[in-house]
């Protein structure tokens, strides 16, 4: 019996916290907390191990214990970093984000270093601008005895004042598109949940381990509920809109300083081509209105304001150039091309302009009867 003892494998403080913290990368947090439970068991009150079980209790949706481990790491040293991040972490996730705040900024004096407390500073204020609004657009009341009260303190304040008796249910229930928008993918379980606890032979059948089937089913829906109430208060229905909103408001100005940009753009190469051409610089006169005529063909429609008359004009101007440098069959497509873009967008004064340019340069070319034709 000695000997077989002497065989089984030592469970040392290091060896369970590792295993722990493998299992729940793995996702497995049921088993890694049993791990963390037999570590406490040999290290009573380690403050490193008490936070890694409150992460740990974190994860599987229970804020109660994780609040206890995560005070209890904070018992014999006030400013242990990880025990007052975990405990700004769990207030967070229980939806008291003043408190949490707190703690952010507490673990951010004293570790400035530490980028966390900066990033749980910051989605703590948001949840609360989300929940209240801005600051500036509060108005406190100027009242003697005026503390800090954390949100769930004054809920449990509110809930004592207004308790429904015990047989009563709450009937008011969230609509089905708020809920939705809340949970969004998860919104499709509870649905498959709540449907059923309609089968009653299945709510009434037990699982190996002895546990009802409904017990288990109701857990999820109440799991699923706080997660819906947590997002619900830290980030209202009504603040995705407005978030939705200013969004969409940056979009719509990014798109009309672009079609100015653009227009800016566009007037000044038009002013550079015709320039060019009036000096005597027909071939880069020529080049710039190719180069234009690309990058104008390659925008949307709604980027450029009357896209079709600009493409005709520059048809024109490089016809002009091409007829200055003695490119005639040149002229002559560009000014054709001119012609087409004209009648296919009704512009009158635009064809009107192109069949001249087309006769000109026929009666250059000595092509004098279709010049008249013109």
């Amino acid at each position: 019996a000695m000997a077989d003892d002497d065989d089984l494998p030592i469970s040392t403080f290091g060896n369970l916290m590792s295993e722990g913290l493998a299992l729940g990368r793995r996702g497995l947090h049921e088993k890694a907390l049993c791990c963390f439970n037999d570590a406490l068991k040999l290290r009573a009150g380690d403050k490193n191990c008490l936070v890694t079980r409150s992460r740990c209790f974190l994860k599987l949706g229970d804020t109660a214990n994780s609040l206890k481990d995560a005070e209890a790491s904070l018992q014999h040293d006030k400013a242990f970093s990880e025990g007052l991040y975990q405990k700004a972490e769990t207030l967070y996730s229980m939806g008291d984000f003043e408190f949490a705040l707190v703690f952010y900024h507490r673990g951010q004096r004293l570790r400035p270093d530490l980028h966390k407390f900066q990033l749980g500073i910051n989605k703590a204020e948001e949840a609360i601008v989300n929940c209240i609004g801005h600051p500036s657009l509060v108005k406190l009341e100027s009242k003697k005895e005026l503390g800090f009260v954390s949100r769930q303190a004054e809920v449990q304040h509110r809930a004592l004042q207004s308790k429904p008796p015990k047989d009563q249910k709450p009937t008011k229930k969230k609509s089905v598109k708020t809920e939705h928008q809340l949970l969004g993918e998860l919104y499709a379980d509870k649905a498959y949940l709540e449907k059923l606890l309609k089968d009653e032979d299945l709510m009434q059948t037990t699982t190996r381990k002895g546990i009802k089937v409904e017990a288990l089913i109701l857990d999820g829906i109440s799991y699923l509920n706080k997660r819906r109430d947590f997002w619900q208060q830290q980030k209202p229905i009504y603040a995705r809109e407005y978030e939705r909103m200013r969004l969409l408001q940056g979009r719509m100005y990014d798109k009309k300083r672009k079609t100015s940009d653009i227009r800016r753009f566009i007037a000044k190469n038009m002013e550079d081509i015709e320039l060019l051409l009036a000096r005597g610089s027909a071939k880069e006169s020529c080049r710039r209105a190719e180069h234009l005529l690309k990058k104008i063909q390659g925008w949307a429609e709604d980027e450029v304001p009357n896209k079709n008359e600009l493409i005709g004009n520059l048809y024109n101007y490089m016809g002009n150039a091409q007829l200055a440098m003695e490119q005639m069959e040149a002229a002559l497509r560009s000014h054709k091309l001119d012609l087409e873009c004209a009648r296919q967008n009704s512009l009158p004064d635009a064809v009107s302009r192109a069949l001249d340019n087309i006769g000109h340069v026929y009666a250059r070319l000595g092509r004098f009867q279709q010049a008249i034709n013109t």
